[in-house]
């Protein structure tokens, strides 16, 4: 009997993660700290391939909200992990308009244009998130396909509020609670925060459009084993419903 293999999708949004299943596809929703041993538990269950999806922050200057990022790598400290070549091309088939440049991942969410700026600078990278360097440190050592594609949601020129990075639980969904305390601490982030929630809208819709593009698999361009139907990764970390 053949193992059962799969598809990894690599969130850390409840909503990605839920745009992001289907069959053959093994939703991982984990926030950094716990996402690198979750991630060998998964691959010890057998893995075909691993893909960040999502959304991303943007770096590059001429990228806006809803604009898809191909990684070209992805830059982890000073090294750059290759992504999978022959995946990415798939990708980039099926998402015409995305941009195929390198993702930086990072520990600390970058929040102002400055900070974004300087990082920019410092690597080239056109897009930053917090999920995608860890992903792809744990695929290559484990010698498995790796892919990125992320939607930009806050563009280089805005500023992310504070109230938008204290409102998501563990599980990845959100904490409207603390986002509200956050605004009545500090009320002069609101504008911030309505355009974040606007420009939140334009990244949701671009990553519903985009996974359809995708179709099954992800875009994955290699034969994976045929008796799985549908997603089982059974951690405590796979996405809440």
């Amino acid at each position: 009997m053949s193992r059962q293999v799969s598809i990894i999708a690599v969130t850390s949004l409840a909503l990605e993660a839920s745009i992001a299943r289907g069959p053959r596809i093994s939703v991982l929703c984990s926030q950094t700290f716990e996402l690198g041993a979750a991630l060998r538990v998964a691959i010890a269950r057998g893995v075909s391939g691993i893909i960040s999806f999502g959304i991303a922050g943007g770096l590059a200057p001429n990228l806006v909200a809803g604009d898809w990022v191909v990684a070209s790598g992805v830059r982890n400290n000073t090294d750059v992990i290759a992504t999978d070549h022959l995946w990415s091309q798939r990708l980039l088939e099926r998402l015409p308009d995305a941009v195929h440049a390198q993702v930086v991942g990072v520990k600390i969410l970058r929040l102002s244009p400055l900070e974004k700026f300087c990082l920019y600078n410092e690597t080239g990278a056109a897009a930053v998130d917090m999920e995608s360097d860890i992903a792809a440190t744990i695929a290559g050592e484990s010698h498995i396909p790796f892919a990125a594609c992320r939607v930009i949601i806050d563009a280089a020129h805005r500023t992310l509020p504070p109230a938008a990075t204290v409102g998501l639980r563990s599980n990845g969904t959100p904490d409207v609670l603390a986002t509200f305390l956050s605004v009545w601490q500090n009320p002069s982030q609101l504008p911030d925060l309505l355009r974040t929630a606007f420009d939140a809208h334009i990244a949701q819709r671009a990553l519903r459009l985009g996974r359809k593009q995708l179709g099954e698999g992800l875009g994955f361009p290699y034969c994976i084993s045929s008796d799985l139907e549908r997603p089982t990764l059974g951690l405590a970390t796979e996405v809440a419903r």
